[in-house]
């Protein structure tokens, strides 16, 4: 039996939790976890390389490198196949303060909170 998941640091969740092409598919939508989401803010948008993002969600590189595949995945399947994309769910801490030291700004601390499946 496989463990538990340990919950992944995020510190900010997303502005939009759903996308849909202008005619998407009868298809069922795909579905990015949080942290998914939070591996693609990351590495893509921010820049950080795999250590850096591991460091901040609060994991190891190696399962960086496997959500971020993950991710990416699904998220060519949401482009290539036209079907609906929302965000949500997964096994996560939410950073309770803005500008959080993981985040790369000083607040004094950051403790989880939020944990598992968290709506959004």
């Amino acid at each position: 039996m496989p463990r538990n998941a340990k919950c992944r640091r995020v510190c900010q969740m997303p502005a939009h939790c759903r996308f849909s092409p202008e005619r998407p598919t009868g298809d069922a939508p795909i579905t990015l976890s949080v942290e998914e989401y939070e591996a693609i803010r990351l590495m893509d948008h921010l820049g950080l390389n795999q250590e850096e993002a591991a460091a901040q969600m609060d994991v190891a590189r190696a399962t960086v490198q496997r959500i971020y595949a993950q991710a990416r995945q699904k998220l060519a399947a949401f482009l290539v196949e036209g079907r609906s994309l929302q965000i949500g769910g997964g096994s996560y801490a939410l950073c309770p303060r803005q500008g959080c030291r993981s985040c790369g700004r000083s607040c004094g601390g950051c403790h989880p909170e939020n944990g598992k499946d968290a709506k959004l």
